[in-house]
Parts: structure tokens; sequence; C-alpha cells
């Protein structure tokens, strides 16, 4: 390994500059093994080269070393320079934490994959009606006759009509907010099963309610069309054209072995290999000479969607087309996480953020079997605990966002 090097007064983990991966279609960085993200040397060449600000990106880590999380950390790139690296608590760049509905985002693209490449069995792409005997044959008999009506859109917008979760869910129409009963959710015993039988709230399209049964009946439907486990797809999607590192989904629950992963949540990448992830969003689903994902459905991503017209929520992300985010571009679109995960992609910035979270609990590798090799690259943290008189500075997921995009230097 090479010698730490200084990024405006904090230690940035030196990686072996790569060779370029710019095969005429754009940088995309090696697998990490093979030199990884190119690494400014310095504060100067990311203010040339990349055109941000370290230090403004310290203050960013500052906020995030307060956001509630006793683990975490904060990984920005920008034009495909890794530009900041910095963790604290049990996080480091080796780890496979569940980053919980995180996931969520990534069934998503894996969906609109899955559109494109099986037209012929989804004619209707996001209009498909989904309980049908041939997607969904676990749901028959219908449970109640409005899930004739669930399109797949509907899953994938939360606006299904399955009850939210949690001891006090809620549901948006139009923009209003109103409360719910509770219901039993997942049981990770029996997830497809327990995902069918959450009740619906109202009829699909009526109101958005985040409901986690909602994205896994898709990679439900997913499994069905492409005849492969949900990891399984990802892995040939994304996993080997990106160059990933060791991954996996937390399927080991103390005895219990999930037999099928949560289309709702609970991958486990190393944070590199998130940005990864982002970083092909952000460049409208290319990796070098290759469409990973349909740009359109991309585009259905980080714009309001008719199958929402109640919430800025489509297929599976946070949206900024309203401008709600001031410190933000418009075409900002992100995914959280319990816990305190979060993967920004900002297209015109050409700019991944991925911001780590999570409980000890989080960071148990036995969640996944994976090993966990040392802790040697980034900057290291220390997490400032909330007090016990409960006030609390705290920094919310879009003031993150903002934070880094201030770092950004105009052009």
């Amino acid at each position: 390994m090479t010698p730490s090097r200084f990024l405006g007064g904090l230690c940035l983990a030196a990686l072996a500059l790569s060779v370029s991966a710019d095969d005429g279609h754009g940088y995309f960085p090696p697998p990490d093994n093979q030199g990884g993200w190119r690494v400014p040397q310095d504060a100067a060449e990311a203010r040339a080269l990349a055109g941000v600000e370290v230090a403004k990106l310290e203050r960013a880590f500052a906020a995030t070393l307060r956001s509630n999380s006793p683990n975490g950390g904060l990984v920005v790139v920008r034009k495909g320079y890794l530009v900041f690296e910095g963790y604290y608590g049990k996080a480091h760049r080796e780890g496979n934490p569940d980053m919980a509905s995180t996931g969520k985002a990534f069934t998503s693209i894996a969906c609109g994959v899955m559109l494109a490449e099986h037209k012929d069995k989804l004619p209707q792409g996001l209009d498909t009606l989904v309980y049908s005997k041939e997607l969904l044959p676990e749901a028959f008999p219908l449970r109640d006759p409005r899930e004739a009506d669930i399109r797949l859109g509907h899953l994938l917008c939360m606006t299904s009509g399955h009850n939210g979760e949690g001891g006090t869910p809620s549901a948006v129409v139009r923009g209003e907010t109103r409360s719910l009963k509770a219901s039993k959710g997942q049981d990770i015993r029996d997830v497809d099963g327990s995902s069918l039988r959450v009740p619906l709230w109202a009829a699909p399209g009526e109101g958005y309610s985040y409901s986690s049964p909602a994205p896994h009946i898709a990679s439900m439907v997913l499994r069905r069309v492409t005849g492969q486990e949900l990891p399984a797809y990802i892995d040939e999607k994304f996993a080997r054209p990106m160059g990933w590192g060791a991954w996996g989904y937390c399927l080991y629950r103390g005895e219990v072995t999930m037999a099928h992963a949560n289309g709702a949540g609970s991958i486990a990448l190393r944070a590199t290999d998130a940005v990864r992830f982002g970083y092909c969003l952000a460049h409208d689903g290319r990796w070098g000479s290759r469409q990973l994902v349909p740009s359109e459905y991309l585009r259905l991503c980080r714009t309001p969607s008719p199958y929402n017209p109640h919430f800025p929520f489509s297929l599976q992300f946070e949206h900024n087309a309203a401008g709600q985010i001031v410190g933000a571009p418009r075409d900002a679109y992100y995914k959280t996480g319990a816990g305190g995960f979060c993967l920004y992609v900002v297209p015109s910035l050409d700019l991944v953020v991925y911001k780590l979270g999570g409980s000890d609990g989080q960071w148990n590798p036995d969640l996944t079997r994976l090993p966990q090799p040392a802790d040697k690259y980034g900057v290291r943290g220390e997490y400032v605990a909330p007090p016990k008189n409960g006030a609390y500075e705290g920094y919310s997921i879009p003031r993150i966002l903002e934070l880094v995009c201030a770092a950004v230097r105009a052009e």
C-alpha cells in the first residue's frame, strides 16, 4: 500500500492510480483489486481535475459524524475521481453492512433491466398487472379483489395500496398525510408469504405509503420472469460488469436462513462498489461500452411518476424534481436505508455520494458470512454521540447532499 496522502488536513488513503479505463466511452474504474478508482494527489489536484473543494467535503463529513448513527461514513466520487472517503465507528471500505432499504434501489434497477430484457413476457412494461397466475401464482386465491388492479409501477412507487410499516404507519394522498392502522409486516421466516399477506389500505394508485412488501413482491415477479434469484440477477447484470468485490445479501439471521433475498433491502456492498453502482446511474446506465441499465428507466427514476402523484418518490427513489432540496440540482435522486444509509446520484454534476450509517448489528459479518478484511483505507473520524438530555444537532439526509453539492465548484 502506498503512503497516505493528505487532502485539506485529513488523511485520504491513497490508492494505486489505475490506468484509465477510458476506451472511448469515458472513464470507468477497474475493480479495486486491479487499481480501483483514480484518486487526486492533493486538494489542488482535486480542485483542478474533479472540480471540488476538499475542505468543504470535510465539513460534510463532520456533519455525517453528527448524523445520529454510531457507525458510518462518507464516500464521494466526482468526474470519476474518488475525492473523499471517510469512516467512523465500525464502518470501513471492506465491510459489507446491511444497507437496509437502500437495497430497494437495486431491486428497482434490476426490474428496469428485466423490463428491457423480457419485453415478450412483459409487453405492458410498468403497466403490467402483476397479480396474475402466470406472474404471481403464490398470490392465489386473491385475498382482496383490489389486488387484481396492482401494476408493477404501483409496486415500485409504493402506491400499490399495501399497508405502511411500523407501529404508526402513514400514507400520503395528494400531498396530505393521514394515519393508518398498524398491520403485521414481513416475516423473515417466510418473506414471500408474509409480503403477500399484508393488507391493502387503499386501491392501487389512490395514495402513497412506504411499505416494504411492495418492492419484495416486485422481486418475486423478477424471479418468475427471469428464472433467477435476485442476487444472481444482480450479480450477472451489475456486479460482474462493474467489477464489484465481495458482496451479498443479509440472509443469515441468527438460526434463520432466509429462503430468498428480500427485494425490500439488506443488500451488502463494499463502500467503493456502492459508488460504482451510483456512477453507472449517473452516467445514464452505461458502464464503458455497455448499456447496463435502460436510460429511459433512469429518467423515470428521477422524475415525477404517473404511478405516484402523491409524493416525490419514483421507482424506489426520492427525487428532487420540484427543487425541495434547495441546495441540490433538480435531477438529484437518492435512496435511503435504516440506520442512516443513503446513496445519492446527481447526473448533472457527475456526482455520486454514499453516506454510510448503521447500528452495530448492521455491521455484523454473520449477516452475510462474508470475510471482513482489515480496515486499511480512508479518513477515520470520531462519532459525536447525542447528549443525554436529548438535545441533538442532527443532520438530515437532504442536508448532507446540500453540503456535498456546495463543495462542487461552479464551472
